[in-house]
């Protein structure tokens, strides 16, 4: 049996599409320029740690000595766990606060925490402790 006309058409126009894709598949193959100025993403990091599209300058290396640089976070240092301060409220009822020397901050303690009786106004030596409510003055003895 024969083929139509309209078959025929649509065979020619399927190639016509077919030819059309591959050209436009070549020519973006052409154009396509990634990879091609990769001198432009280069970068650099100054003395100073910026970044920079300029090479270092290489008669200005110096020497870094690797045992100065520090990784990771910076140490904590220990704080004496003796602080001082002064019983700024004592209740009838056995708590108070203590009004640290250095940062002014209050802090809450119970007279069972006690050494010796405390009173209103005396400058006091104490240990911190975390409680589930926060922080807690223990150890608490009155300061000579």
């Amino acid at each position: 049996m024969a083929e139509s006309f309209s078959k025929k058409e649509n065979f020619k126009k399927k190639i016509q599409k077919q030819k059309e894709k591959a050209m436009r598949r070549e020519e973006r193959k052409e154009s396509n320029d990634k990879g091609k100025d990769l001198n432009d993403m280069i970068m650099y990091v100054d003395a100073y740690g910026q970044l920079t599209s300029t090479p270092p300058d290489k008669s200005k290396n110096e020497d870094i000595d690797i045992s100065s640089i520090r990784l990771g976070a910076a140490p904590i240092e220990a704080e004496d766990p003796v602080k001082t301060g002064t019983v700024t409220f004592l209740s009838e009822k056995g708590y108070g606060f203590i009004t640290q020397s250095n940062s002014q901050d209050t802090i809450f303690f119970h007279t069972n925490n006690c050494t010796e009786m405390v009173k209103k106004g005396n400058n006091v030596s104490y240990e911190v402790e975390r409680s589930p409510k926060g922080l807690v003055a223990v150890n608490i003895s009155v300061k000579k």
